[in-house]
């Protein structure tokens, strides 16, 4: 048998991005895909089968080794052969001797016979069927268990793309565009929340999402453009595209996944650019011509049926832009991101990427709340943030001048030369405070010799630069959820093994505390759709969403184990509400380590097992909780918003979201306790963690651990160093013995 690397296709992200280039169609792509496939596997026939809902049918779409005149002619019922038993029920068939297995199904017009080696790997994002692709090979027995895994993992990087060209495909063939024809003063300041802290000084441009194609300015009557002007526009569109996709995976390699894919695709559609060449050789006007068809097409996808489809219209409203500026050969303003300040109602964690790579220098967000997401990405990629709700600023003038200060939730418009000078001065205070990272200690202690740890909060590879700088003892909480959120599919085991694994050799030695995916709230999947939930924070979420999908939790948690070999990792759980909850989640990672040892695969097998602190449920059940994990994370975010049920993303409770609440304070006490009684270690994450008036009562009650962004550890130590721990403890004491919210506030002040 011919050695295999799998390694390579798995991790070589250019790979997959070179599917793209010197395609003309998206036949061309698929084709391109099982080529690469077949290469890679030494595979003599490699296909791709799109599943049909409406029909309930896979129909060929591309093959290698097979006849190539059957493509869109084999088409079976889903169950309906090996292949499609495959899709039905959701596994990979491997059989060494295909034509003796039963279910199998002989096509005679695709001379496929000779081929009794037979792999077939479903293609699905979240629950969705997309199709299934296949290898198969002469020689009998060919396949290994080990392929079988790596098969999926492809399949696995590959869904989204693929399904993406399976819509497009669907589109054309069910619809034909119709012929084309041819064709504010007042605001001055404004207080907003704080998202993420920083400062910038820039020209304003609204993102509207649902915004109509803008044209770039030209003079209709006097410039007129040709089809090969289109031509050169397409395909400098095409390389602006494919350089983007180049520079976000050099700069998030973790979260990257190929977020372009849909407007390349769309480059090689040709039913898409023939309606727009077929309207210029009518007569059309370029500019015309793209602008009319790229609304129709846009159109299109409002019809579908669900959220995350209708959300492709973006894609196709961005690719018409893009058109537009390449072939007009002028920047439109409206268009242009760079160095810009974005006001926008409303943005998805992949427009934040984007963003970034695009050198934009602030967002102005009209939704959203302070702890979102969106919120913790800007904050890894260095974008300053402010949410506001003056609907005002989405009508102001492209160009207009304005002065963001996350740093105290300010916006100011067309700012005066005063307030100008102002900023200027403090942003060489901020870059004086930048040095001070120099000064940090590597151990934390309090004026009477308590040691405390400081560790990192850590959201995307790119953070671990900040927590080595700072000199964060370790990684206090890895937030798991972001590869998975900016996303178009669910991370294969694999995807997820490189990423971990990067993780932990960026702090060697040091402890890193795994949180498994935590999902659900504002922390939402465009890929899965779960319904509508009236409530979503008390809704299918974190750990409750990862026990429901074991298929989805058993690859994070084997990808987990895996990257921690030989390593200091700890494995939590988020949102735990029962002892029978953590002990079925504590139970699955056993499993897990069962399989991974019974396969041969090298992992950590004893990973201390955790909980976050978050719900109102385990206070009463703290000492049995206490008994069965090996640590507790408190995680203050959402143990407020639970106890005082107030959801932190919505500003008109906003001034009841009270840390300071003695029902907060006192039942944070009791998770000490317990903690310390049973001798397990406790942490605090979250908004109090990195607030500088809580650290004493922190303290006080027993935590030695806080966990928190990079950027607060200096000041957090300064405030550590500051505390003597037997008077901290007097002053715990007789803040918990008051029971008006407003007399507590007074002492913490």
């Amino acid at each position: 048998m011919i050695p295999r690397d799998h390694t390579k296709l798995i991790c070589d992200i250019g790979e997959l991005s070179g599917l793209f280039s010197d395609t003309t169609s998206l036949d061309g792509f698929l084709q391109k895909i099982v080529e690469m496939i077949s290469s890679h596997m030494h595979s003599e026939v490699c296909s791709i089968y799109i599943y049909y809902e409406n029909t309930n049918e896979l129909v060929l779409r591309a093959t290698k080794g097979l006849k190539p005149e059957a493509i869109g002619k084999v088409k079976m019922k889903l169950g309906e052969g090996l292949t499609g038993i495959a899709l039905k029920e959701l596994r990979p068939v491997s059989e060494k001797y295909a034509s003796k297995t039963p279910g199998y199904r002989y096509f005679p017009e695709i001379g496929e016979e000779q081929y009794e080696s037979f792999l077939a790997v479903p293609i699905v994002r979240g629950t969705n069927r997309i199709g299934a692709v296949v290898i198969q090979n002469s020689q009998k027995n060919y396949f290994s268990e080990e392929d079988t895994k790596v098969f999926r993992a492809i399949t696995s990087q590959l869904a989204n793309t693929i399904e993406t060209a399976k819509l497009l495909i669907s589109l054309n063939e069910k619809s034909s565009l119709p012929a084309a024809s041819v064709i504010s003063k007042d605001l001055q300041y404004i207080k907003g929340r704080i998202g993420c802290e920083g400062y910038a000084f820039a020209e304003a441009i609204v993102h509207e999402q649902s915004a109509i194609l803008a044209l770039p300015l030209y003079d209709a009557g006097k410039t007129r453009f040709t089809l090969e002007d289109f031509y050169r526009a397409v395909q400098s569109t095409e390389q602006q595209l494919e350089a983007l996709q180049q520079q976000i995976e050099e700069k998030l390699s973790d979260v990257a996944s190929l977020i372009f894919t849909a407007q390349i695709l769309m480059l090689k559609d040709p039913a898409f650019l023939d309606v727009i060449v077929d309207a210029i050789k009518a007569g059309s006007n370029p500019p015309d011509a793209v602008r009319l068809v790229v609304t129709q097409y846009a159109s299109m996808f409002d019809g579908l049926p669900n959220q995350y489809m209708r959300d492709k219209k973006h894609d196709v409203l961005d690719i018409g832009n893009r058109l537009l500026e390449n072939l007009v050969g002028v920047l439109d303003a409206q268009h242009d991101l760079n160095g810009k300040i974005i006001i926008s109602r409303q943005l998805y964690p992949s427009d934040i990427l984007k963003f970034s790579s695009l050198n934009v220098k602030g967002i102005i967000l009209l939704s959203g709340g302070v702890a979102s997401h969106l919120t913790i990405l800007a904050v890894s990629l260095g974008l300053p943030v402010v949410f506001c709700e003056e609907p005002g600023l989405l009508k102001i003038a492209v160009g207009t001048k304005i002065i963001l200060d996350a740093d105290q939730g300010n916006i100011y418009i067309n700012p005066t030369k005063e307030v100008i000078e102002t900023f200027k001065n403090k942003e060489k205070d901020r870059e004086f405070a930048a040095k001070l990272k120099g000064e940090i200690k590597e151990k934390t202690i309090t004026r009477d010799g308590t040691a405390v740890d400081l560790m990192a909060n850590i959201n995307l590879l790119g953070d671990l630069v900040a927590a080595r700088q700072y000199k964060a003892q370790g990684i206090g909480l890895y937030r798991t959820e972001f590869p998975f959120i900016v996303r178009s599919d669910f991370p294969s085991e694999e995807e997820q093994l490189s990423i971990y694994t990067k993780l932990v050799n960026g702090m060697p030695g040091k402890e890193i505390t795994f949180r498994t995916l935590d999902i659900g709230g504002d922390k939402v999947l465009s890929y899965y759709d779960n319904g509508n939930e009236e409530n979503p924070f008390l809704g299918m979420r974190s750990i409750r969403f990862s026990l429901r999908h074991k298929d989805v939790f058993a690859q994070q948690i084997r990808a987990i184990l895996r990257a921690g070999v030989g390593a200091n990792i700890r494995i939590m759980f988020p949102m735990i509400s029962s002892l029978d909850e953590f002990l079925e989640a504590k139970d699955f990672v056993q499993q897990c380590v069962d399989e991974l040892k019974q396969e041969g695969i090298s992992c950590h097998d004893t990973p201390p097992i955790g909980m976050m602190v978050e719900l109102p449920s385990v206070i009463e059940i703290i000492d049995e909780l206490a008994q069965a994990a090996d640590f507790f994370s408190i995680g203050t975010n959402d143990f407020i918003q639970y106890m005082l049920a107030v959801d932190r993303t919505n500003e008109k409770v906003a001034d009841f979201f009270l840390p300071h609440h003695p029902g907060v304070l006192r039942a944070l006490s009791r998770v000490a306790k317990a903690a310390k009684y049973h001798n397990k270690d406790v942490s605090v994450c979250g908004l109090m963690a990195h607030q500088e008036k809580f650290v004493p009562y922190l303290l006080g009650i027993g935590i030695r651990k806080f966990s928190i962004d990079s950027r607060y550890l200096y000041k957090i130590q300064r405030a550590v160093e500051r505390v003597d721990i037997k008077t901290a403890i007097v002053e715990t004491e007789n803040i918990l013995s008051h029971k008006m919210v407003r007399d507590i506030e007074s002492l913490l002040k």
